[in-house]
């Protein structure tokens, strides 16, 4: 059974995540699905970017929350992944469009616009000031695209329980993943998560906590697993029916299954 190999944060191992040139290099690779982060600014907006604040990925000490996107716009998303570009006279110049901050709303045009069925992973991440605004934000756009529907391309995950539950609420028909990188928290999960939501563990916990993941399937959950990036981590999660790799490297993945002749199947859910 082949997986469902999802570009997480875009082509991230080459280049610099949540940018629109990491999910373009991700959807030429071949990926079938995206993963991306998403926090709300201060006028509302919401942006795919992982941490609560800039520092790493565009030097600025700055706060999501606590910026408006045109002071966003402003900020470079890109060179901490290649500091020494500037001294590469071949480099090519920048291009804002790609490596600037990205809107979630600009990666789902993207995907609604490209030629083959692309499905996107959206974490909401918590906690955060706005609470669930962010649930609210985020379904009110899908329901802009029309994808709040059974069928969506779109799947909604979050480490919160409550969040997840608010989507539910909010948009019952659209797929949900509890993230868990805990196992201790699997006995909770096990009796409070509906028997829709897909469980998204860690791959650290199918490496060390094989009972517990083990106990997942046999309640007859799907299994997407995060962040599988070497061959003994895919070899792991083909012999547990991982129906979803969540990867920096989709090329890379995409190749090793290629390689393995893995068939094709329907799109997880």
């Amino acid at each position: 059974m082949r997986p469902q190999v999802v570009a997480h944060r875009g082509a991230s191992h080459e280049i610099a995540e949540h940018t629109l040139s990491a999910y373009l290099e991700a959807l030429d690779a071949g990926a079938g699905g995206l993963e991306c982060d998403v926090r709300l600014t201060a006028d509302g907006h919401l942006v795919c970017v992982h941490d609560r604040n800039l520092r790493r990925t565009s030097g600025n000490p700055g706060l999501v929350s606590t910026m408006d996107l045109a002071e966003l716009n402003e900020l470079d998303f890109s060179t901490w992944k290649n500091p020494w570009s500037d001294l590469d006279d071949e480099a090519p110049d920048r291009d804002e469009e790609l490596d600037g901050v990205l809107t979630l709303r600009k990666l789902l045009e993207t995907v609604a616009d490209y030629d083959r069925r692309v499905e996107v992973a959206i974490e909401t991440k918590h906690p955060t000031r706005f609470g669930g605004l962010v649930e609210k934000r985020l379904v009110e756009m899908l329901r802009d695209f029309g994808w709040e529907t059974a069928g969506s391309p779109v799947r909604v995950m979050s480490f919160s329980f409550t969040a997840l539950q608010r989507v539910e609420r909010l948009a019952p028909d659209v797929q949900t993943v509890q993230l868990v990188d805990k196992p201790s928290l699997w006995p909770m999960l096990r009796r409070a998560v509906g028997p829709r939501t897909i469980m998204g563990p860690g791959i650290e916990m199918l490496r060390d906590h094989p009972r517990v993941v083990d106990s997942m399937v046999r309640t007859g959950r799907t299994l997407h697993v995060w962040t599988v990036n070497t061959e003994d981590d895919l070899d792991l999660c083909l012999k547990l029916g991982v129906r979803a790799v969540i990867t920096d490297r989709p090329a890379y993945l995409l190749d090793l299954l290629d390689r393995r002749g893995e068939v094709e199947e329907e799109p997880p859910g």
